[in-house]
């Protein structure tokens, strides 16, 4: 199987987890980690272009899980932590993965977060490495190993 064929069916299978677990995904740390992880994987080559963007507003509106919430806030939010880390990266990445970290105690929240932000890494069918390099070290801030997700 080529290799964006088992991310798509990777990411197929994380995205049918999430709704299976929408129920319980409604809390405020969950909804400030997922954009938060959303901003990280973003900005994870060092700037944030309007297709990046645009598919994190695409997620926020068609995606069941992040439906819990008012897609204003969540948009929001996320413009909130993607500027921060546009103007000081490294401070501002600090402070994506403390507020990531704040799911550490629900392992299901933790686990949704990191396939939200595994999910935004493929949507535009390039899962590259800084991507992934990111979504590891949320892994870390969540107290899950990252070869649970192939990282």
């Amino acid at each position: 199987m080529a290799l964006w064929d088992k991310l798509k069916d990777s990411a197929q299978t994380m995205q049918t987890q999430l709704q299976a677990k929408k129920t319980e995904l409604k809390s405020g740390a969950f909804r400030d980690a997922s954009m938060a992880m959303c901003a990280l994987v973003a900005a994870a080559d060092g700037s944030v272009d309007p297709a990046e963007r645009q598919r994190v507003s695409s997620l926020i509106t068609s995606n069941d899980v992040l439906r819990n919430f008012p897609a204003d806030e969540l948009q929001r939010r996320f413009d909130e932590y993607v500027g921060q880390l546009t103007r000081d990266f490294a401070m501002g990445k600090v402070g994506v993965l403390q507020t990531i970290g704040k799911v550490n105690k629900k392992p299901t929240e933790a686990r949704a977060v990191i396939q939200i932000g595994i999910v935004i890494g493929g949507a535009d069918g390039n899962f590259d490495t800084t991507e992934q390099g990111a979504v590891r070290e949320a892994c870390f801030a969540v107290g899950i190993d990252p070869s649970e997700f192939d990282l």
